[in-house]
């Protein structure tokens, strides 16, 4: 009888545990980034898109370098869906790696330029930066200023204000020149860039406009949203901005230097057609504001707008050449720096 009670109990605790239980909620779709911009710009840019489609995003921010080894390291096993990062050189030695797989999409056929992405879908670019000329207004005329090559002539000694060439960004700008110039041209161009140097190369842009600023040297190279972002802060700022490379003949007038800020999708990405689709909308008009307007980059899909400030810079004409060629010739640039002494 005793045992007839229990089990009898037992029975009615199970049917009021089913009663009262609800099915376990579907688990959000997630995609995992691993990334190379700051958090700062890409928080918000991420966030809009888990907003619009309901997948969530788990990213890791680090330097290209770590994030590269660490991909390496992970092979197949990798969590990450998506790599993002700065300059074709980062994305293009990504891809000879093997870590990135190959995206058609018409979507992003149609919203990014072929110089802009990689020919085997590998990476394509999400904006643009352009690294021109930048002058002291009260010291520099525009009428001064022409090119890359003219600021190693001897009118700009002790004049010149780089960056470290340790960064990818004056690398890249290198192996561009190597490309329109060859590189015996391109060394001789270095070579007085470096016999030029007002001061030793700076760690970043931030340096080389306040050095300008301060009367250290007169002109300097940098990317655009740099001195974007100083303006912001500073508007009288006595900086101004040339185009470089725009008239002439040939390689004279091949246009400013272009890089790009860009994205692949992992080998071992599990969650390819989301990822896909992360892609496709950072091509798109929302995130293309975002990028144009946080960080005061140029939106790579043409039908965005510039944010308000670069766009009284008014058009220039960029280098149209592949950036897959500014990857392929990163130890190249390299190499040439150093013989020529640019530290």
């Amino acid at each position: 009888m005793m045992q007839k009670i229990t089990l009898v109990f037992l029975a009615t605790l199970v049917l009021l545990g089913c009663g009262n239980s609800e099915p376990p909620a579907a688990k959000s779709p997630e995609l995992v980034i691993y990334s190379s911009r700051i958090e700062q710009l890409i928080k918000p840019i991420f966030d809009d898109f888990t907003k619009e489609t309901g997948i969530v995003i788990r990213y890791v921010t680090d330097e290209a370098g770590p994030l590269l080894a660490r991909l390496k390291a992970e092979g197949e096993n990798s969590p990450a869906d998506m790599l993002i990062t700065v300059d074709a050189g980062n994305l293009w030695h990504a891809a000879e790696m093997g870590v990135l797989q190959p995206i058609q999409s018409e979507v992003l056929s149609q919203n990014i330029p072929p110089a802009l992405r990689d020919e085997q879908g590998r990476w394509y670019g999400v904006s643009i930066r352009a690294r021109t000329i930048v002058y002291a207004t009260d010291r520099v005329s525009p009428d001064d200023l022409a090119g890359y090559e003219d600021l190693a002539s001897p009118e700009w000694s002790g004049r010149l204000c780089l960056r470290t060439s340790k960064k990818v960004y004056n690398q890249s700008l290198v192996a561009s020149m190597i490309v329109a110039l060859g590189a015996k041209k391109a060394e001789q161009v270095v070579n007085g860039w470096v016999s030029n140097l007002a001061v030793a190369p700076f760690a970043n842009d931030n340096k080389v406009v306040e050095a300008i600023d301060a009367g250290q040297c007169d002109v300097g190279l940098v990317n655009t949203y740099y001195l974007a972002r100083m303006l912001l802060d500073k508007p009288d700022l006595p900086i101004g901005l040339f185009w470089a490379n725009q008239n002439g003949e040939g390689a004279a007038g091949r246009g400013v230097h272009v890089n790009i800020s860009g994205a692949g999708i992992t080998k071992a990405s599990k969650h390819k057609e989301n990822a896909q689709r992360l892609l496709e909308w950072l091509s798109g008009p929302a995130a293309q504001y975002d990028f144009a307007n946080l960080n005061q980059e140029y939106p790579v899909n043409d039908k965005t707008a510039p944010a308000e400030l670069i766009e009284q810079w008014g058009s220039f004409r960029g280098d149209s050449m592949p950036l897959s060629e500014v990857g392929r010739l990163q130890g190249d640039a390299i190499r040439l720096m150093d013989r020529a002494g640019y530290r």
